[in-house]
């Protein structure tokens, strides 16, 4: 049976692709929802409980969603990727993580330094929005660099016949010897 949708047309390369990359997508998104959730949950708690300056309190924050999302990547999201290098992945993961705090963060203290929004509303928004930049970047270098496909060989290679020699290849053996 031909592999077809329903106006009979045979999805293209890109199609294909798309509908096998919207699994790894919405477990990222689910993953990725609930560390949004501690995050600001977390930012507001200790910014306005404890009293911490902006930044200190969304460092704690993003510090503390990391450690939860690293859980739910690994054993959720992409826990049929390669385990092997557990503790390369992780440090991969850490300094990835790192970077994302940093531009996660970066976008809250120019918003409360550089222009003076700092009411707790402001700081929201712009916490939010610092996690947005940093999800595309943390999206694309985990699945790039932590998390990566174990690479397996395509259906065409496996099917293929192994090679034959002839007389005139080298190390085929011939009647005379392999001699000509």
């Amino acid at each position: 049976m031909k592999n077809t949708n329903n106006r009979g047309v045979k999805p293209t390369g890109l199609c294909r692709r798309a509908k096998s990359f919207f699994p790894e997508i919405t477990k990222f998104s689910a993953v990725g929802g609930a560390g949004v959730l501690v995050n600001i949950s977390v930012f507001n708690l200790v910014r306005h409980a404890i009293n911490l300056h902006v930044v200190r309190a969304g460092i704690i924050a993003t510090a503390v969603a990391i450690a939860i999302n690293y859980l739910g990547f690994r054993y959720f999201t992409y826990r049929d990727r390669d385990k092997t290098g557990r503790a390369r992945e992780l440090s991969l993961f850490l300094t990835f993580s790192g970077a994302g705090l940093v531009i996660e963060n970066g976008v809250l203290y120019v918003a409360t330094y550089a222009f003076g929004w700092d009411s707790p509303l402001q700081s929201n928004i712009f916490k939010f929005a610092g996690i947005g930049v940093a999800t595309l970047f943390r999206f694309w270098s985990y699945r790039t660099w932590v998390f990566k496909v174990t690479a397996l060989p395509t259906p065409d290679v496996l099917h293929q016949a192994p090679p034959v020699l002839t007389d005139h290849e080298p190390g085929a053996d011939s009647a005379s010897g392999g001699q000509t």
